[in-house]
């Protein structure tokens, strides 16, 4: 069965679809001569040489489904997980805009420019962006202003103009909006002083200003205005290297978290640390092979790092934003290609959104497993964020793919981490919260391969098989 892409509505001539486990789009008349004349470039082939933009090649339009006619049909690789930019930590953004605006700078020395400058044209291959829009290549036309310039400073500048300069947290903004924050919502907090920040005066003030000047105006006026005041190439690979070289300047090293040394403030002893860390191992190598893993509640990635050596890809989510760009830095440096961090609170994960709720898909709907890791993740969610026992474990055995394994560790709640939490709650507000109704639970839904206490006695782990 073939099932059209939720987001790919926006471009009728240029649609993507799945087909079983590929990956297609489809193309018009128009967008089949544009990729025709793509593909003859020296450019694109370096591009793709070099895995900066997706896999792509041509296939037979036969494969398309049953009564849509295409003049095209190109097929893409499979990115092994889809992530949203409220999910990237501050330098994930930052290489995303570089890595959009190197292809753009490329393409426009060779006489094309890409029509759309959204952060969600880009995705990731562990640590490394990859730019996976082939469709929004189009040949460049005299007087032509960067069409995606908006978006790419909607979706990709403002958020790291947001946080390098006034240090808060872009995501909220980026979850709420799908496309991005207007520059008039940046105008407002750009006031006074602050509206002298590197980037603030010319993509800010403005660009909201030119906004609202050409309101009125259609693109084909704006373009014509372009035209008679002599606007060229060189003048759009100017304004391209001029926002490389201020991304480049914008930066926020990560801050120091109470996180980031997990391994030395988690309160295990050593004997512990090496019982887990034989038990995640085993849980890993009895699952075979599998091809994706999740580590929830990641931390400082060293069980992702395990379950790296066994699986195909690791997606390693974490609360905690400079715990995840501390950890993206290093992979990054590792020139790590399977192991993707994420920003989330597992509390309050990503939802769906965009048209209809579902143009960009809620992180429960991406997330389904072969094997799920939550270590020292229960006790947070049931006692931290008070939800109930039972739903903790629902929600993660739903992110367990049918034949799949969760690997899940419960906290006593004499343990001095799960005492801390239950320092700050009312007596009595938790009577469930104990090993014998966590393991019934357990039980009562699936199958316990293996039990496991630690030596410390405050900490049980278990692994156990969800049906399929």
């Amino acid at each position: 069965p073939t099932r059209v892409e939720p987001a790919s509505f926006r471009d009728p001539g240029n649609q993507v679809f799945y087909a079983g486990s590929e990956v297609l789009r489809g193309l018009d008349p128009r967008a089949a001569e544009q990729w025709r004349a793509l593909a003859a470039t020296d450019f694109f082939p370096a591009l793709l040489a070099e895995g900066k933009v997706c896999g792509t090649e041509p296939v037979d339009p036969s494969r398309v489904p049953a009564g849509v006619t295409w003049a095209a049909v190109l097929r893409h690789e499979r990115i092994p997980f889809v992530s949203h930019p409220y999910e990237w930590s501050f330098s994930m953004v930052r290489d995303a805009a570089l890595l959009h605006l190197e292809i753009l700078r490329t393409a426009l020395a060779a006489g094309f420019t890409t029509k759309d400058g959204s952060a969600y044209n880009l995705q990731w291959r562990g640590a490394a962006p990859v730019f996976i829009d082939v469709g929004s290549f189009e040949p460049l036309r005299d007087g032509e202003p960067w069409a995606g310039y908006r978006q790419f400073c909607q979706t990709l500048l403002y958020p790291l103009l947001l946080t390098a300069h006034l240090g808060l947290d872009f995501r909220p903004w980026l979850r709420a909006q799908v496309d991005g924050i207007e520059p008039e919502q940046m105008r407002r907090l750009f006031t006074g002083p602050r509206r002298l920040h590197r980037g603030v005066p010319t993509h800010v003030h403005l660009h909201g200003a030119m906004q609202a000047r050409n309101a009125r105006s259609s693109t084909t006026d704006v373009r014509a205005q372009l035209r008679a005041a002599g606007y060229t190439r060189e003048l759009a690979l100017a304004t391209v290297r001029g926002v490389e070289r201020l991304v480049r300047r914008l930066d926020r090293p990560p801050a120091a978290s109470p996180w980031a040394d997990y391994q030395r403030n988690c309160g295990y002893s050593g004997a512990d640390r090496a019982a887990k860390e034989r038990f995640v191992e085993l849980a890993l190598t009895t699952a075979g092979s599998p091809r994706l893993v999740l580590d929830l509640g990641a931390n400082d990635g060293r069980y992702a790092r395990i379950a790296a050596c066994h699986a195909d890809y690791v997606v390693a989510v974490e609360q905690d934003p400079d715990v995840v760009d501390t950890l993206y830095r290093t992979l990054r440096t590792e020139h790590d290609r399977r192991i993707l961090p994420l920003v989330m609170d597992l509390a309050d994960p990503s939802p769906g959104g965009g048209w209809r709720g579902v143009e960009r898909a809620g992180f429960g709907a991406r997330a389904r497993a072969d094997v799920v890791l939550a270590l020292a993740v229960v006790h947070h969610l049931a006692l931290g964020r008070n939800v109930p026992l039972p739903a903790v474990l629902d929600w993660l055995l739903d992110a367990v793919a049918p034949g799949g394994r969760l690997v899940v560790e419960f906290v006593h709640p004499d343990d001095p981490m799960a005492r801390r939490l239950l320092d700050n709650k009312p007596d009595g507000l938790f009577p469930d919260y104990r090993r014998e109704a966590f393991e019934a639970l357990l039980t009562a839904r699936c199958r316990v391969e293996r039990r496991q206490d630690l030596p410390s006695g405050t900490r049980t782990l278990y692994q156990v098989a969800v049906g399929g």
